[in-house]
């Protein structure tokens, strides 16, 4: 991941203020996320946040860059450029996770996995397309990112965790069902 800039941009000083103020309202993780996406929905910065070096890379790749992670290590900003054919693996995260499109469409497949750990399904999928914004907390995050679009995507996630700390979000990654679609 980028590290080059740890502080708000200025495009990204109102939603830092806000973001605050959700995360100061102590509330358990699902409604912390809620909270969360609506402050990125009201001020959902434009996709110029990255510059043209950040945006450039190879076909299937991503490249994360850290904006701003938080004093009291209460959040982290990270921009994720998503060239085409980029794909995570299947993976959740160790915290709250909210995060908005700004440019292109980032397809995410969703998963459940069983009560007894031992069986991983596909559960749905949606098209995040610029402009939309989105969230989720443990447990029940389980899903892949993808761009399966010919455009380099661009989005914005929102960590409730100091990412500097702990390097990332993920808590861990899942292998897919024998037969299922890569």
């Amino acid at each position: 991941m980028n590290t080059l800039t740890v502080r708000p941009a200025a495009e990204l000083g109102e939603l830092v203020i806000a973001v605050r103020a959700a995360v100061a309202r102590k509330a358990g993780r699902r409604d912390t996320a809620s909270y969360v996406a609506d402050a990125l929905r009201e001020h959902l910065p434009s996709p110029g946040l990255l510059t043209a070096d950040q945006l450039a890379g190879e076909r299937g790749t991503s490249s994360g860059h850290r904006l701003h992670v938080e004093p009291d290590g209460s959040f982290s900003m990270v921009a994720i450029a998503w060239r085409p054919g980029a794909v995570t693996r299947v993976h959740d995260h160790v915290t709250w996770c909210v995060f908005g499109v700004l440019a292109g469409v980032e397809y995410e497949d969703l998963y459940a996995l069983s009560e007894d750990g031992s069986t991983l399904t596909e559960v749905g999928g949606h098209a995040n397309r610029t402009g939309e914004v989105s969230g989720f907390a443990p447990p029940g995050d389980i899903h892949r990112v993808r761009n399966t679009g010919d455009d380099t995507a661009v989005s914005l996630h929102i960590y409730g965790t100091d990412l500097r700390r702990i390097g990332s979000s993920v808590r861990r990654f899942y292998d897919l069902p024998k037969g299922a679609a890569k």
